[in-house]
């Protein structure tokens, strides 16, 4: 089965965002049942601001996992969130709830560390490319044949730039000759055409209100589980074709 990521929350603004860990695993929950194998999730603090603490990203794992059981957790790891990459590896060593795969942005200053020590106990990486230069990166580094999966993920709104970025991230990766399986997704107005052309080369996609917040005819999306449906009816309508 094509592999489906449900990305639920990140720094979207949006009435229909899960924010509390209680609300985070109904949704997760949700998106599960709409068709989604993994969640990834953003845990945020009583102001609303996302967080890597532990406090509130152990709360928001065990919450999911308590809804979701067998499910495959992911949590950013995201420098926007900590930049300082020693500050943030030293929140991250605090986690005692661990998920069972953390993104980890291959453009940002410490993540190679970061990566090992998540390595080390047992967290597989989702390794993020978010242009062709983190994608030079990656196969430079030490990570290549110890990752679970590469996410392509072109920020770009303009589907014209996100797809000839995706398209060269993905000659980057052939090139080097990795061959981890990959999940692409754009943001916004790209999304939808990220993951056409994600499904035509026979990769796995992520949708979710993170990165859209319509649906592919344009239409509002009403949460992260409709989206879900309408990414699994483009798997199917797309994959059966192929």
């Amino acid at each position: 089965m094509t592999f489906l990521q449900a990305a639920l929350n990140g720094d979207r603004r949006h009435d229909a965002v899960p924010q509390t860990p209680g609300a985070i695993a109904a949704d997760a929950e949700a998106a599960v049942r709409a068709g989604a194998q993994s969640v990834h999730v953003h845990a945020y603090d009583g102001a609303g601001r996302e967080t890597l603490n532990a406090v509130e990203c152990d709360a928001v794992v065990a919450a999911i996992r308590a809804r979701c059981p067998g499910i495959p957790v992911s949590l950013t790891t995201s420098a926007s969130i900590v930049s300082d990459p020693s500050q943030r590896l030293a929140i991250v060593k605090e986690w005692a709830v661990l998920p069972d795969l953390v993104t980890a942005n291959q453009g940002e200053a410490g993540i190679v560390e970061l990566a090992e020590w998540l390595l080390g106990r047992g967290v597989e990486i989702e390794a993020g490319l978010l242009c062709p230069d983190d994608a030079r990166r990656f196969v430079a580094s030490s990570l290549p044949d110890r990752c679970r999966r590469v996410l392509i993920e072109p920020l770009d709104p303009d589907s014209e730039i996100a797809l000839r970025d995706a398209a060269e991230m993905e000659a980057i990766l052939a090139d080097a000759g990795v061959t981890l399986p990959q999940v692409h997704h754009g943001f916004d107005g790209s999304c939808w055409a990220v993951n056409r052309r994600a499904l035509e080369r026979g990769h796995g996609i992520r949708t979710g209100m993170e990165d859209v917040v319509v649906m592919p005819d344009g239409q509002p999306a009403l949460d992260n589980a409709h989206l879900v449906i309408a990414a699994r009816a483009l798997i199917d309508g797309l994959v059966t074709c192929v």
